[in-house]
Parts: structure tokens; sequence; C-alpha cells
């Protein structure tokens, strides 16, 4: 196993996973931090949504860490997640009220599923 894709992976993994317990539980300022402004209730369900899946991806990746084929498959699906994070978050940049929001998560949506694609391709 490439020990620099394998850092990488587990890095990836680390940061999804402390970026979804703070959106998870600390949503609100996770929000604003992202560039988000407040939100209601439901925003604040959809935050936690998205939340919990990083957490969950997160977690699989750093339990993977060990065993080259399962960390392959999930820097792969972490990747994926990426990129169509980054798309909607493209998507958002459109409006002016979630324009720097949008364009934060582009810029680091894409940016971690081309490094979780090197990665994987490494691995």
């Amino acid at each position: 196993m490439d020990s620099t894709a394998r850092q990488v992976a587990l890095g990836i993994g680390a940061s999804r996973l402390a970026m979804g317990l703070g959106i998870f539980f600390a949503t609100q300022p996770a929000l604003r931090a992202l560039r988000f402004g407040s939100t209601d209730a439901q925003g604040e369900a959809m935050a936690k949504l998205g939340g919990g899946r990083d957490i969950a991806i997160g977690a699989m990746t750093l339990a993977a860490r060990n065993n080259p084929a399962a960390l392959r498959t999930t820097i792969l699906v972490s990747s994926i997640c990426d990129l169509a994070d980054a798309v909607a978050l493209g998507v958002s940049a459109r409006n002016p009220e979630t324009r720097a929001a949008g364009i934060g998560g582009i810029l680091s949506g894409g940016a971690a599923a081309i490094a979780g694609l090197w990665s994987w391709h490494r691995l």
C-alpha cells in the first residue's frame, strides 16, 4: 500500500469526521464558519443530515485504515460525495445569499475529490 496515499485517505477521513461532528452537534456555528447564514429548523435538519453522512463516511474510512481494499472503497465513496457536494454548492453559488458558501464548497469539495481520487488511484 502506498503510504502517502494512505495518509491522504486517512487525513480526508479524519477531516470529514471532524467536520461532520461539528455540523451535527454545533450546526449554527458550523454553518456560519462555512459562510452560510442563519437558517431555520428545516435548513438545520438538512445540515445535520449532511453532517451525519460525513460522520459515517469519515468513521468508515478511519476504520478501514489497515484493510487496503476497504480503504480504497471508502475513499472512492468519499471522493464521489465530495464531487457531488462541489457540484451542489456550485449551484448554490448562483444565489447571492449563498455565493460565498457555494464558492467555498466548490473549492473545498473539489480539492477533497481530487485528493481522494489521487489516493484511490495509488492505493
